[in-house]
């Protein structure tokens, strides 16, 4: 998903750019600003740095924040690109305010404390609209969770690591196994299987069928009896047998589907009446 749409990573965005303004008020707290009235008497401004250590503040605290500070700009540094919060700097040109905030420390610094700081406020803003928007154009979710547990328990492991195609695999031999538990039918192969117990023949003796409950001459009755004859034999070989024998992984996206095939076919398979010959 393009992460301007992604309301998650617009989350984590805005929270890492919070999380470095805060250090970086932490760190100014230090300091002294070089900025006029309230500051230094704006000293040198433009050749002296824009913050200067106060008086009695240990080095190692201020090195201890800077660190700190550095860290976080790292993290939050995603979010000038995404909400185009650049600092326009005459004779410079267009400066990542969250990149280069060690640049109001040092001698000719290119930004001062405020540049950085409206910055973050103004990104800020900026993700909190492209999260209304991402929200407002997402499509419905489906639940993974909520799947059929036969499905969901196979898979849920595997899934939470991104193995997706391994959980897919697996979800559809759990479905089959739980057919061939109700079935008895252990001495057949997957697909022959699902051919087996939709047939429309009657059941025999040991080989029971599955049908739709309701009166069989009904016609919505006789339509799912059909639909599932050629439904379930078809999932198994499009989608088991394509999970088992793929390579290279599957995108989460075409896993999930195929999962939700799968929850559907087990939730109908449960909704089955089991008819054995008498």
């Amino acid at each position: 998903m393009e992460a301007r749409k992604n309301p998650v990573y617009l989350r984590s965005i805005a929270a890492a750019v919070k999380e470095f303004r805060a250090a970086l008020d932490e760190f100014l707290e230090l300091h002294v600003r070089n900025e006029g009235p309230g500051g230094w008497g704006g000293i040198a401004r433009g050749i002296a740095p824009a913050v200067l250590p106060r008086e009695g503040v240990e080095p190692d605290e201020i090195e201890r924040l800077r660190a700190k500070v550095s860290r976080l700009s790292g993290l939050a540094g995603a979010a000038v690109g995404l909400t185009n919060t650049w600092v326009k700097v005459q004779g410079v040109g267009v400066v990542d305010p969250i990149a280069a905030w060690q640049t109001i420390t040092q001698p000719k610094p290119v930004l001062e404390a405020p540049d950085v700081l409206g910055a973050c406020d103004q990104a800020l803003g900026r993700l909190d609209g492209l999260i209304l928007e991402a929200e407002a154009e997402m499509p419905p979710t489906v639940g993974a969770a909520a799947m059929h547990p036969v499905v969901w328990g196979a898979a849920a492991r595997l899934w939470r690591d991104g193995h997706f195609r391994e959980a897919v695999a697996g979800a559809a031999e759990s479905v089959v196994m739980m057919v061939k538990s109700r079935t008895k039918r252990f001495d057949l192969a997957a697909t022959p299987l699902w051919q087996e117990i939709f047939s429309d023949r009657p059941p025999q003796p040991g080989k029971p069928r599955l049908r739709w409950p309701g009166d069989p001459a009904d016609q919505d009755v006789s339509t799912m009896n059909s639909g599932l004859r050629f439904l379930a034999p078809g999932i198994q070989m499009t989608i088991r047998n394509n999970a088992a024998h793929g390579v290279g992984e599957l995108a989460e996206q075409a896993a999930l589907e195929r999962l939700a095939a799968l929850s559907l076919l087990a939730r109908w398979v449960d909704e089955c009446d089991l008819n054995e010959a008498t």
